[in-house]
């Protein structure tokens, strides 16, 4: 027996999720929001949002710490785990009820509060708190997000934490060790340490972040390294834990150490809630992680009716392709026969770190991997005159730029608001941009950005071209 029929259904109320929404919406207002967990997106409420709160807080602590470097000091300073805290958990809590807002302003009628499982490709059983609801859908658009993934080898460990349960203390541990060098992991034990937290940070393959390329990395090495206990390289022998404390016995480098932490932050990354759909009930095609095989530019899984968006995607999780894979979606879902082709943004990855690390574009990898000729222009911040000026003269940004056509591909960083220089080469990229044409454009001085221009030189310069101006000369500036 069907309780309901719709035209489009939407699973998950995230950020993916209700951008499809928005976007069938404007093709049928016959659609359904189903959603089994907490209103409020991830973004706002254990991701984006209250960890860049917490870094905000880390960074001011930074600021007064490194005060003296300018001739100021600062005699007597502390840092109130609790005060932190509850600015985190305030503030993080606006941005929920802006989303609960717009939520509580959809028609009456339009959400579902349940766990939505597949019964055909048409069909779901949503268990709710009054009982089951069957839902005929004419399309289904799977939206359910992701969830902290949990190593087999902590899945015994009683005082474990997730990014997620890290905006829920109430104030700062004495120590903590962070297991993955992720961007998650990194943003937040970076920013745990500069709040006085001792932090070791652990991970098993030596990577830092996202990045990709080999002379990046090794400097990403010592510039983590400087700022807390850096372990790229562990091997979990084992553990124990008491009321208050955990203690890590691992090996790393031959050797083997034991350490006692206060608490444990799991971020290894994010596992898509696609296990509990019964997508076995579906005729769809699914990957070997059950992921279903899908047409990025639609959004369509296979030729079924039933489109899928953002983390559920295993693909990038980040806020802005959740919304713009939830448009696609959404829209495909509300058009359905018809079709529109989505187009996706230039790849564009942040880590809010210090220096901040950036991707944009084709990564070194990517090239690597499909034999794409190219130059790499340099810029090494440590010499950068703006750097200098404000105290961060740290980092290094690699442009990767096409052999014969000049036109850039891509880049990697390390750098000083790397945040700002990535969304610059971001529009260059998009536009098609050569180094030359990158050139002509206005580089004011003195600027963190003349950081670009050096790199352009750079690339022009092992590309074989004559008089290619250089940083230092009268023409950039001192330091530029």
């Amino acid at each position: 027996m069907v309780d309901r029929s719709v035209a489009v259904a939407i699973i998950g109320a995230g950020t993916a999720g209700l951008a499809a929404l928005r976007a069938a919406r404007r093709e049928t207002q016959d659609v359904l929001l189903i959603e089994g967990g907490a209103f409020g997106t991830t973004c706002a409420r254990v991701g984006c949002m209250p960890s860049k709160l917490l870094i905000a807080a880390a960074n001011r602590a930074e600021a007064v710490r490194d005060a003296a470097t300018f001739g100021i000091d600062i005699p007597a300073w502390s840092i109130d785990g609790v005060r932190v805290m509850q600015r985190v958990h305030d503030l993080r809590n606006a941005f929920v009820d802006s989303v609960l807002q717009s939520i509580e302003a959809l028609p009456e009628g339009m959400i579902l509060r349940g766990r939505a499982r597949f019964v055909s490709d048409d069909r779901l059983d949503v268990e709710t708190q009054t009982g089951t609801v069957t839902v005929e859908a004419e399309r289904i658009v799977i939206a359910t997000g992701s969830r902290p993934t949990i190593p087999e080898e902590f899945a015994n460990l009683g005082t474990r934490a997730t990014s997620e349960d890290v905006f829920e203390w109430s104030s700062l541990p004495a120590s903590v060790g962070v297991f993955g060098a992720g961007v998650i992991g990194l943003e937040l034990g970076q920013a745990l340490s500069r709040l006085g937290v001792r932090v070791s940070l652990f991970t098993k393959d030596g990577m830092v972040g996202p990045l990709t390329d080999p002379a990046l990395i090794e400097e990403a090495h010592t510039l983590v390294d400087e700022a807390l206990e850096f372990v790229p390289d562990f091997r979990m022998i084992g553990f124990s834990e008491t009321e208050d404390h955990v203690t890590i016995d691992y090996s790393a480098a031959g050797r083997e150490f034991s350490t006692t932490l206060e608490r444990v932050l799991i971020a290894v990354g994010r596992t898509p809630n696609v296990d509990g759909l019964a997508l076995e009930n579906t005729s769809l095609a699914r990957d070997e992680a059950g992921i279903p095989l899908f047409d990025r530019a639609t959004g369509r899984c296979g030729d079924s009716t039933i489109f899928i968006a953002g983390d559920a995607m295993d693909e990038a999780p980040l806020l802005h392709e959740a919304t713009r894979s939830g448009v696609i979606a959404g829209t495909n879902a509300g058009l359905y026969p018809s079709a529109r082709t989505g187009t996706h943004a230039v790849p564009l990855t942040i880590v809010f770190s210090e220096p901040q690390i950036a991707l944009v574009g084709s990564t070194y990898r990517a090239l690597d991997e499909t034999g794409t000729e190219h130059v790499v222009g340099a810029v090494d911040f440590g010499e950068q005159g703006r750097a200098q000026v404000i105290d961060r003269a740290k980092g290094r940004l690699h442009l990767y730029v096409a052999k014969g056509t000049a036109r850039l591909l891509g880049a990697e960083m390390m750098a000083p608001e790397a945040e700002h220089l990535a969304h610059i080469l971001a529009v260059a990229i998009d536009r098609g941009m050569t180094v030359r044409e990158m050139l002509d454009l206005p580089f004011y001085h003195p600027t963190l950005e003349e950081g670009l221009r050096t790199a352009c030189c750079d690339a022009l310069a092992r590309l074989g071209e004559r008089e290619v101006p250089r940083p230092n000369e009268l023409a950039f500036g001192p330091g530029g």
